[in-house]
């Protein structure tokens, strides 16, 4: 790497040869993927969310969320010690960070909306903060000024603290009249300029995170005499690393049910109220995100087939069944029985078809075999009646990231397209988060932390992959990186980095510098160009000052 430049030239390409148990041809290390493989309508963007980046915790009459109560009150949940209280000072530094944008050549920006921040009290007879939804008017204008096309997720796991403590947040059924109003605003404030709406954010993980395994709030879930039971069938997708004991316990056997069941009628009623009332008029369009960990077979046996099957009904199935079908998946059905809420006539009229598109977050695979031993207690994690490895025959399934739940396995987002064509009606999708961390090594000066080739090579073969399932005939319409920026990754904090941008927490300033993966973008989507390492220094106040549009 041209350190004067900062330009990356890349040799050769990197992809993981294929074997015949993968059913797809091995690729010539000597070729590379280009943005000229994809249509040119392909979207090719980054994404954050708001808890991540924002900062400005209690700053433009923003309300205390879920998150600012957790990781303020409980800070021995997240893995560092850390918050997202000023997070990468993104509030206040948005103008900076659509220019980096631009500069890479982004055409889409996918952020999330701060409930508190829009509604501090939760919903809109507490009165809507005029500074919150200036804020996001602001980014979205930056954006189009910029011509980069805004994708807004409603919900990305930040609720208001006051309804998490009025009623217990998306515990109770009250929830889903509140997401419908925060929702309309939503559309009435932003709706005349942002034309892709995402309802929810991985609801699986908010769910299983933060109603099983207690590592998200608000930490409910297993008991200390079912950790030992639950931890060999827990799935781990974002969870800080380790499997914790709950700070509250609660019931994993019918919590999760209860949440998943009122965020699929959040998103549901959502949907109706933009379809019924704002889409012919604004012209967006509107789906959720969900995400998966592929569940490739043990062995061949049918007893680990089916058991893959059922891992994938349980992560993916759980939400995306629903919208599609209007009903949850048969093996839920079969194995939660009567603790599975049920959808009445009218809910499943309203949840059936309930989106334009479908979001997917991929970003690992795992092993699953059967078990067919009688788990001591009910809990989601034992429901499915599967064991996941990240092994076979001691082989490891792809090489390790920076989270131990993160495994780089590129042709499981082959798997999972070819997987959701098949079951769900040849859906338009979009890969709303492909990424992967590295660990914060704190020991690295900034210059080498900007040498991130396994970001590079990563990204190169998952679109490998993604181009391949598109030649299967898989409608893939975009594709987003996790993440534009290094930033607060829940419950493991700072401690690992996902940006291809690199945040520098130490400074004081939050200065962002590219890494080899952020110049390897923009030499994929645009021509081979420079990208500054740095602006000049400037004080903190005179910063705020400016990218606020103060004097």
């Amino acid at each position: 790497m041209d350190i004067q430049s900062n330009v990356l030239t890349i040799t050769s390409g990197s992809t993981p040869t294929d074997t015949s148990s993968n059913g797809q041809a091995a690729k010539s290390t000597k070729e590379r993927i280009k943005r000229s493989d994809f249509p040119s309508d392909f979207v090719f963007g980054a994404a954050t969310a708001s808890y991540q980046v924002e900062g400005a915790w209690n700053e433009g009459g923003k309300g205390m969320s879920n998150w600012d109560y957790f990781t303020q009150s409980q800070p021995g949940g997240i893995s560092d010690f850390s918050n997202g209280t000023i997070a990468i000072d993104h509030y206040n530094m948005f103008k900076d960070d659509v220019v980096v944008m631009k500069k890479l050549g982004l055409k889409a920006y996918r952020f999330s909306l701060s409930w508190p921040r829009i509604l501090p009290g939760g919903r809109l007879c507490h009165g809507v903060s005029k500074e919150g939804v200036q804020f996001y008017n602001d980014l979205i204008d930056a954006l189009l000024a910029a011509d980069i096309e805004p994708y807004i997720t409603i919900f990305h796991w930040d609720i208001p603290q006051c309804l998490q403590l009025e009623y217990g947040g998306f515990l109770h059924e009250r929830v889903v009249k509140d997401f419908i109003e925060y929702s309309e605003i939503c559309f009435w404030e932003f709706g005349d300029r942002v034309k892709y709406w995402i309802t929810l954010n991985e609801p699986w993980s908010f769910t299983v995170q933060g109603y099983v395994a207690g590592a998200f709030p608000p930490n409910r879930g297993v008991t200390p005499k079912d950790t030992e039971e639950t931890q060999k069938h827990a799935r781990l997708h974002r969870g800080g690393g380790k499997l914790l004991a709950a700070f509250k316990y609660g019931n994993p056997g019918t919590e999760p049910y209860k949440v998943a069941h009122n965020l699929i009628l959040c998103h549901a009623h959502a949907v109706d109220i933009y379809r019924t009332k704002y889409q012919e008029s604004q012209g967006g369009k509107i789906g959720i995100t969900n995400c998966i960990s592929w569940n490739e077979p043990l062995t061949d046996s049918q007893e680990d087939k089916d058991a893959a099957t059922r891992g994938n009904d349980f992560m993916l199935g759980w939400f995306v069944e629903p919208v599609v079908t209007g009903e949850y998946p048969e093996s839920m059905i079969k194995y939660v029985g009567d603790r599975l809420p049920k959808f009445s006539e009218k809910e499943e009229k309203l949840v059936k078809g309930s989106y334009d598109f479908l979001g997917i977050n991929y970003y690992t695979s795992t092993y699953t075999s059967d078990d067919p031993t009688k788990p001591t207690t009910d809990s989601y994690f034992t429901d499915s009646h599967t064991k996941t490895s990240h092994e076979r025959n001691k082989v490891p399934i792809g090489a390790q990231a920076g989270s131990d739940w993160l495994y780089i396995v590129p042709w499981g987002i082959y798997r999972v397209m070819v997987d959701m064509k098949k079951r769900y009606n040849d859906p338009v999708i979009y890969i709303t988060e492909n990424g992967v961390d590295e660990v914060n090594d704190k020991s690295k000066t900034s210059t080498e932390a900007l040498k991130d080739d396994i970001r590079i090579h990563y990204h190169q073969e998952h679109l490998y992959y993604l181009k391949l399932a598109m030649d299967q005939g898989v409608n893939v319409k975009g594709y987003f990186i996790w993440s534009l920026f290094d930033n607060f990754e829940w419950a493991a904090g700072f401690s690992v980095r996902f940006g291809v941008m690199y945040v520098d927490y130490a400074n004081g300033r939050y200065t962002r510098l590219p890494k080899r993966s952020a110049v390897w973008w923009r030499n994929f989507l645009t021509k081979p160009t420079a990208v500054p390492l740095k602006n000049e220094p400037e004080k903190s106040e005179d910063r705020r000052k400016r990218l606020r549009g103060s004097t």
